[in-house]
């Protein structure tokens, strides 16, 4: 060819017998790449249509189930000066422990015989009130014996007003017999004296007859008198008996208006009882407020108020508690958008934060290190985050979750929706659209009304 050797080719040399040689020939080297491509287009469809399981990633915290069994701030309900704490942070103490002693700064409750001193008071009232109660009691009895005396007084004023009603008839029928007797001795007077005039009587005769009639006169005059004077003892037996009836009234009302009064008086004393008893009572139970106890089993985190010697207002902050065996949950906060997506019991997984993860979020029974959960509680309403709050509670189903997990440690969650293919999820993701909202049930519902 370019004559660069003096060797001639004369036959040519046969290849079979070097494969290496072989697999480098154009042609052989084009069929393997076409059968990569084809195995890669196979691979790529065959994974296209392997299930994906949409789902919804966002940010949330561990938290309690139960809000008696969060994180609590331990008040002071009275003021007061610090005078000795009993625990330290990160003490273990259980309910009713002794967290820390306060003494009193308000002048009214300064007095160490306050509730001695309130005792006698209400003591004191209530004896009152008791003498006030006698009082009455007697004064009711007084009413009792003045009815019984007014019913034997009114009895004995009709007596003695029927008795001046007869007299003045009795007087009445002798005031007619005399008035009788008068006329009688007045013809016997005429006749008397015709007959001394025509000689037939004496003059002794004659002057006996006018004797007779000047106490016949006489007798008229006295029997008028007696009748007057019996019409005067019933009028006066009338006054009595008005009298009588007056004055019981009088002395009921007396009587009445003074029993009236104590009953006011025991009224007001027992009023003050009452007022004093729930003096004393708040003083006796503020007295149980100088020791601050912890109002649950916990832990103490963080002591707010420090010292000795200073001064706590009403409702101040004294130390943070961690309750101890509090049933644990996170709190998932998800964007608007996303909200709709959620249903109670719906199925999350979680990465908390310390615990190492290996997640496929399409494939999660493959994602090693997280940890299942069930949503118990949606918010209806956007926090300060603008975001939406969601409960999830231990999924029972799933593997429990780590018992080193404490209250505030981060969480991701990933919230598992339905099941789609890998090409439908592609294209939901290219074209923006969000994740299916209906369950396969609902579809169904909806298709059949349809």
């Amino acid at each position: 060819m370019y004559n660069i050797s003096f060797n001639k080719i004369i036959k040519k040399e046969s290849f079979e017998g070097y494969e290496s040689l072989k697999m480098t020939l154009p042609v052989k080297e084009s069929r393997k790449r076409v059968k990569i491509l084809l195995w890669c287009i196979v691979g790529m469809l065959v994974f296209m249509f392997l299930p994906w399981t949409q789902n919804v990633r966002s940010k949330g915290m561990v938290t309690a189930l139960r809000p008696d069994q969060r994180p609590q701030t331990i008040h002071s309900i009275i003021a007061g000066r610090i005078e000795k704490w009993y625990v330290a942070e990160g003490d273990y103490v259980q309910k009713g422990d002794t967290i820390l002693f306060i003494s009193e700064i308000k002048d009214d409750y300064m007095d160490p015989d306050l509730l001695a001193r309130t005792k006698m008071q209400v003591d004191a009232k209530g004896f009152s009130a008791r003498s006030y109660g006698e009082k009455v009691k007697a004064q009711e009895v007084q009413l009792e014996a003045l009815r019984a005396n007014n019913i034997l007084r009114m009895e004995q004023a009709e007596n003695k007003l029927r008795m001046a009603e007869l007299k003045v008839t009795s007087d009445s029928i002798r005031y007619e017999q005399a008035k009788v007797n008068f006329e009688i001795g007045v013809e016997q007077l005429k006749r008397a004296d015709r007959l001394f005039e025509e000689g037939l009587r004496s003059l002794t005769d004659y002057e006996t007859r006018k004797l007779r009639f000047q106490e016949v006169q006489a007798g008229v005059i006295s029997a008028e008198n007696d009748l007057l004077s019996s019409k005067n003892e019933l009028l006066a037996a009338k006054i009595e008996l008005n009298a009588i009836d007056n004055d019981f009234k009088d002395r009921m009302a007396k009587t009445r208006a003074e029993m009236f009064s104590a009953m006011s008086s025991q009224f007001d004393a027992e009023a003050s009882v009452a007022q004093l008893e729930n003096r004393y009572s708040n003083y006796e139970v503020r007295t149980g407020f100088y020791y601050v106890l912890a109002p649950q089993d916990g832990y103490i985190t963080q002591a707010i108020q420090v010292g000795i010697g200073e001064t706590i207002r009403e409702g101040a902050e004294i130390v943070s508690i961690m309750p101890a065996n509090a049933q644990l949950a996170v709190a998932m906060f998800v964007e608007p958008v996303d909200f709709p997506l959620f249903r109670l019991g719906n199925k999350v997984r979680f990465i908390f934060d310390g615990w190492p993860a290996i997640v496929f979020s399409g494939w999660p029974q493959i994602s090693n290190g997280t940890f299942g959960g069930k949503v118990v509680a949606i918010d209806n309403f956007t926090g300060t985050n603008n975001k939406y709050r969601i409960m999830v509670a231990p999924d029972p189903e799933a593997k429990p979750w780590p018992d080193a997990l404490r209250i505030g440690s981060g969480a991701d969650g990933i919230a598992l929706l339905n099941d789609v293919p890998i090409w439908y999820e592609i294209w939901r993701q290219l074209n923006g659209f969000p994740a299916d909202y209906y369950t396969a049930e609902e579809k169904k519902a909806l298709s059949n009304r349809e």
